[in-house]
């Protein structure tokens, strides 16, 4: 998703520059053109040369390098950069920056940018929490930066509070969100529903399925990626929780519907990919039910039909798209339930299909709407969810 993309990396005098390696590292393997800028302080807490091995190209580290390769070079690096994180970023260079002053290689160069600009901030608690160096934070971020607020933890001084430089991989995510994919749905409000729901039985038992919410999440992502302001409500799922998206954490059907149906009116599109169980018990037990020598039967009861209802209330220019998975029949029983539910498009594959359905990385899907079905092949679960939103927005259209 990085491929074709320059980001340039800025590393200013803190004990956490050490953690920038991984990241250009995982910049890298994502086939991104990464150069490292580095101010002299950052030299004496990680040598230049790791940079330039994970990296392929020269760290820069002096303006009036002779041994240059672009004719103006902090200039010509501005002009190629998609991004520029500038991680870890001292109160020193903070300070530089929200003041414009440029006067070594780092500071000249992000002064030249014009493209998206993250900061994250990594030093001592109290110099974090000192009014001068919060006043430039919001100075910068008016300045359309956008801050990386750091993690509370010991510090490398011995102090525990805020200051703390984010993980590589969370910066990572950052990245991501800001150049990864084009934002053709800024604007749109976007609900996605993830993972399955639990009918209690008991204290004890619970009746589910095996959804792992893989694809949910996947398109939540996807959708926060490409630009839009995304709910996820979701089932019980072993899944990191997700950054950038509003998360809605619920267990049953009921509380699923409740959640979705409070917030479907102020949405532009709805996604349902949750797998909500179909059936509940009707009575559950306040006591757990002990194992006897007899059978056991549970009278069940059906859940609330959260498509149909929202197919039914659907408000104007609203799309409307749902899940499907079939053992059989495929086309057919999804193409009733299109019908049926008022939606705009189902999404359905086989859990016969190898590649296909629950706990893997993949899917094999057919997008099926009023006028045509879509076969697509075996892929990724966030490719799939762009092909999925691609078809949404050409029918939005």
């Amino acid at each position: 998703m990085l491929e074709g993309k320059t980001i340039l990396l800025g590393v200013s005098g803190s004990i956490a520059a050490y953690k920038i390696a991984y990241l250009a590292s995982a910049l890298k393997k994502q086939r991104a053109t990464v150069h490292v800028l580095m101010t002299q302080n950052a030299t004496n807490f990680i040598n230049p040369i790791t940079f330039e091995s994970l990296t392929g190209n020269k760290c820069l580290v002096d303006t009036f390098d002779r041994n240059f390769e672009f004719q103006v070079e902090h200039v010509a690096l501005a002009s190629r950069a998609d991004l520029v994180m500038i991680a870890p970023a001292s109160a020193n260079v903070i300070g530089k920056l929200a003041h414009g002053i440029a006067d070594d290689m780092l500071t000249t160069t992000v002064m030249a940018c014009k493209c998206p600009k993250i900061l994250a901030p990594a030093m001592n608690t109290n110099m974090f929490e000192n009014p001068v160096v919060q006043d430039n934070l919001k100075i910068l971020e008016k300045y359309h930066y956008e801050i990386v607020q750091p993690a509370v933890g010991y510090l490398a001084c011995g102090a525990k509070g805020a200051g703390k430089m984010e993980e590589p991989q969370v910066l990572l995510e950052y990245i991501y969100r800001a150049v990864a994919r084009k934002k053709d749905l800024l604007g749109k409000k976007i609900l996605v529903t993830a993972g399955p729901t639990q009918e209690a039985i008991d204290p004890v038992r619970y009746v589910t399925n095996h959804s792992t919410g893989k694809m949910g999440y996947a398109i939540a992502k996807v959708c926060m990626q490409r630009g839009a302001k995304v709910t996820l409500v979701t089932g019980p799922t072993n899944l990191p929780k997700p950054r950038f998206v509003d998360l809605i954490e619920v267990t049953t059907a009921r509380e699923m519907f409740e959640a979705v149906t409070a917030l479907a009116g102020e949405q532009d599109i709805i996604i349902k990919a949750a797998a909500v169980a179909d059936y509940r018990p009707r009575e559950v037990k306040e006591e757990k039910i002990k194992k006897s020598d007899t059978q056991m039967s549970l009278e069940m009861e059906k859940t609330d039909d959260i498509l149909k209802f929202l197919g039914e209330n659907k408000k104007e220019g609203q799309f409307l798209c749902g899940f499907s998975m079939e053992t059989e029949n495929m086309v057919a029983n999804s193409r009733k339930k299109l019908e049926k539910k008022n939606l705009d498009m189902v999404v359905a594959n086989n859990l016969k299909v190898e590649g296909a359905g629950f706990s893997g990385d993949t899917n094999v899907v057919t997008l099926i709407t009023k006028d045509e079905e879509v076969s697509l092949q075996l892929m990724s679960k966030e490719e799939a969810a762009d092909h999925i939103l691609d078809k949404i927005l050409s029918m939005s259209v």
